[in-house]
């Protein structure tokens, strides 16, 4: 006796669109997760935060990582622990606000951000940018850019 197909049943454009996103952050992040941890023992949420160190010329307050990143403030201070336990990164005191710290990539920290990216670019390549021609990307370019300026962020 064979099993019925498991469906979620008649979806309205807009929700099956909503649920296509959902799945395909999820899958691609899972996927990039497992190769980063696999490959240079660098969990997702670490890489996010060395994504956002590489592209500064100077140090950051830790705060700004916060908001700027998918992790909250506690979670960016643990990645942030973990992170200079490695050597990745130097915290400084900040000059203008006594409380604060500053932080920035240290040489092999940005060492292991390229090393990094390459394996993630390597792991993307057939299941995104291969499938994907300029003007997909420029269409998911063109939603995520609508998506971000919504006023509930």
């Amino acid at each position: 006796m064979s099993r019925p197909e498991l469906t979620i049943g008649a979806l309205s454009d807009e929700d099956h669109a909503f649920y296509g996103l959902v799945w395909a952050g999820t899958t691609l992040a899972a996927r990039v997760d497992r190769a980063l941890s696999r490959a240079h023992e660098l969990p997702l949420s670490w890489f996010e935060v060395l994504l956002w160190l590489n592209g500064q010329s100077e140090p950051v307050a830790s705060s700004d990582l916060g908001a700027k990143t998918m992790l909250s403030r506690s979670q960016v201070s643990r990645v942030l622990d973990s992170l200079a336990a490695r050597g990745l990164v130097e915290r400084t005191p900040s000059p203008t606000d006594a409380r604060s710290v500053q932080v920035e990539l240290t040489a092999e920290g940005r060492a292991a951000f390229r090393a990094a990216d390459e394996t993630r670019r390597a792991v993307l390549a057939p299941v995104f940018t291969e499938l994907l021609g300029p003007e997909d990307i420029e269409a998911l370019e063109t939603v995520w850019r609508k998506l971000k300026q919504s006023p509930q962020r």
